[in-house]
């Protein structure tokens, strides 16, 4: 069975954005997925928070096209009311983190990857840099 891991905005924007110095372990983050080894799993928030970034760097237009096709990467969770009321009453301080970790749990996936490792001192899964996961 494929390995499930949950995919944090922040690795996500590394990606598509090319971002310095996180830029080569999120490629080969995806790389893993492309090649079917591994299944990502992304919040369905993330994909408006990245068209919000993308936008301020080209155009709508060209967000979407990035988009569409990063999405045939990964899997959307889907956010629900549930998620929603286990983030506003949880004590994380970042709410988009709360998300992106209820939204992990609630679609039983154990492994989830960002670069605020910070924000998830109490996790109850396995959290870890995009870096650390293509170590293992």
């Amino acid at each position: 069975m494929k390995k499930r891991v949950f995919v944090d905005t922040d690795i996500i924007y590394d990606l598509l954005a090319k971002r310095e110095p996180f830029y080569q372990a999120a490629a080969r983050l995806f790389t893993l997925a492309d090649e079917g080894k591994i299944q990502i799993f992304i919040s369905s928030l993330s994909l408006a928070n990245l068209h919000y970034l993308l936008s301020k760097e080209t155009s709508s237009f060209e967000a979407k096209q990035i988009l569409r096709k990063f999405k045939l990467l990964v899997q959307i969770a889907p956010l629900n009311e549930k998620i929603i009321d286990l983030a506003l009453n949880s004590e994380f301080n970042d709410f988009e983190d709360a998300i992106q970790y209820y939204s992990a749990l609630q679609n039983e996936i154990e492994i989830l990857l960002t670069r605020n490792l910070k924000d998830y001192k109490k996790a109850q899964i396995t959290v870890l840099t995009a870096q650390d996961f293509v170590n293992l």
